[in-house]
């Protein structure tokens, strides 16, 4: 019997979302954990299981790694995105891509290049109560999509105040690119080409040269309209998504995160009746209470890597599309810009 290969794995930024990375890619007996770098590291060092640590990127590709997670600064991303594949290496990078829409152009120019499996962690897609609001809306069970309401805010971000999400130079925007783009890639995904934005964005309550509250009306091809609101001024933790078809609505709320803090996840599925008072037939609400995310998302790069299959969510193309529509509800209020 044929030894199955051991990939051997970098992670670029060793912090929280750098270690969660490694508890889950410790969990594939295929993966191994060889190489690690973060500022943190004044220098060159060995860490726990034998791991080599460095201050820099540089460093760490010079190991002999086959794939690297990037979980860096947004200004970062991109470019240790790049070099990655340049020097071989497959990349699986945390959203969002980049600073600008540019950014992540660059990286699709290096990509093309390559022979190599690049994807990014849009994470939401694989939630249960998003797969489930994948499969009714694509079935037409519940009929058309009609329009959609999405909340998703913070009550507040400690480094948004103090840290690098703050500045622009580093972060490139505020909530809604480090938040909302997991909104605006649902919305993407569930939508038809958006041909219509009006948006209000503002930094009122933090002051900051990025946004805190960012409010966009979509259109899209097909006349669906929705309504977005990311907020860093939510004071309560919130993921709201209203669905609205014309057979009825799926509300999802709440989504399972390591924090916990969005409370319990949840889609409630109600059926559309013209006859009744009430306007509905009836109703079903459905919790989930494990995130298997995380691995799912982990699980569909390191196949698509050993089967030399496409990558079906994260995939470039994706994150460019979502960066665009960011960058253009930023745009399209001529006061913000």
């Amino acid at each position: 019997m044929k030894k199955e290969k051991i990939y051997k794995v970098g992670i670029a930024g060793y912090g929280v979302v750098g270690k969660r990375r490694k508890q889950v890619i410790d969990e594939y007996p295929n993966l191994k954990v060889v190489a690690v770098c973060d500022k943190t590291f004044k220098e060159p060092q060995i860490i726990e299981n034998n791991i080599n640590a460095y201050s820099n990127y540089s460093d760490l590709l010079t190991e002999d790694i086959d794939i690297v997670f990037v979980c860096l600064t947004n200004d970062m991303a991109p470019i240790v995105t790049i070099e990655s594949l340049k020097n071989g290496k497959h990349v699986f990078c945390e959203k969002p891509p980049g600073r600008t829409v540019d950014d992540i152009k660059r990286v699709i120019e290096q990509e093309k290049k390559s022979n190599l499996v690049l994807k990014y962690g849009f994470n939401h897609r694989y939630h249960k109560s998003v797969q489930m609001a994948i499969d009714i809306i694509r079935s037409k069970k519940l009929g058309e999509l009609v329009n959609i309401r999405g909340v998703y805010g913070k009550s507040k971000i400690v480094s948004f105040k103090s840290g690098w999400r703050s500045k622009r130079e580093i972060a490139g925007g505020g909530i809604l690119l480090d938040q909302g783009i997991h909104m605006i890639d649902l919305i993407l995904l569930f939508c038809s080409e958006i041909v219509e934005i009006k948006s209000f964005i503002s930094n009122k309550y933090w002051n900051h040269n990025v946004e805190d509250n960012a409010y966009a009306l979509l259109k899209d091809k097909a006349g669906v309209i929705t309504i977005l609101h990311s907020s860093a001024t939510e004071w309560e933790h919130k993921f709201n998504m209203n669905i609205t078809l014309s057979e009825g609505y799926l509300n999802l709320t709440g989504i399972l995160s390591g924090s916990k803090s969005y409370g319990e996840e949840t889609i409630t599925i109600g059926e559309r009746n013209e006859n009744s008072e009430v306007g509905q037939l009836g109703s079903k609400t459905l919790k989930f209470l494990t995130d298997d995310s995380w691995k799912l998302e982990v699980e569909e790069f390191v196949d698509a890597i050993i089967h030399k299959k496409e990558i079906i969510n994260g995939r470039s193309k994706d994150a460019l599309k979502s960066m665009q529509l960011v960058f253009e509800i930023y745009n399209e209020d001529k006061e913000w810009i």
